[in-house]
């Protein structure tokens, strides 16, 4: 299924973890707990592969708390992937921009 956004998703929770809780190479409850439920998201999106990202997905199939946290992880790893995870950033950013150009 979407195995690129379950990576991209589990990399921006890491980074999150790593800096917010100090947790180097394992996850801290909330955050195992939020990456799960995120890649079950994942796994059941009607788009597939061809899922946007969630900022511009027009369907909003995360329930409320976790919506919360997950927009908070966002907003501070995705400025940071890109010096963590270059390639991943790049390739994520390219895939949306072809996805926008088809629509």
């Amino acid at each position: 299924m979407n195995e690129s956004g379950k990576k991209v998703v589990t990399i921006m929770i890491h980074i999150y973890c790593r800096s917010k809780h100090g947790n180097k190479d394992t996850l801290c409850y909330e955050c195992e707990e939020l990456k799960n439920y995120a890649q079950s998201r994942l796994e059941h999106c009607p788009y597939g592969d061809n899922k946007p990202t969630c900022n511009t997905c027009p369907i909003h199939c995360y329930r409320r708390d976790m919506k919360v946290r997950i927009k908070e992880v966002m907003r501070f790893s995705g400025p940071r992937m890109l010096f963590v995870h270059p390639i991943e950033t790049l390739k994520h950013f390219r895939k949306e921009y072809k996805r926008k150009r088809l629509f």
